[in-house]
């Protein structure tokens, strides 16, 4: 689907959330990540904003349609 953690703009997905985490790739800047099986899929690791991090839990459904953020689901 994707190759990258940061979601691309047109990408489209719709998965649970399986696990939460977190860390400073760079040394400087806090990254908030969020692993999501989509559909019998592999999980997926995915980057999201931190608001979005703090509002949902693992089991959450989380949404991502073309021209749009992640949103909780």
């Amino acid at each position: 689907m994707f190759k990258t953690h940061k979601a691309g703009r047109d990408d489209s997905w719709e998965g649970v959330i399986v696990n939460k985490s977190r860390g400073m790739l760079d040394g400087s800047n806090m990254y908030h990540f969020v692993e999501i099986r989509i559909a019998d899929d592999e999980p997926t690791k995915v980057r999201i904003s931190r608001r979005l991090w703090k509002s949902v839990a693992v089991g959450d459904r989380i949404i991502k349609r073309p021209g749009a953020d992640p949103v909780k689901g």
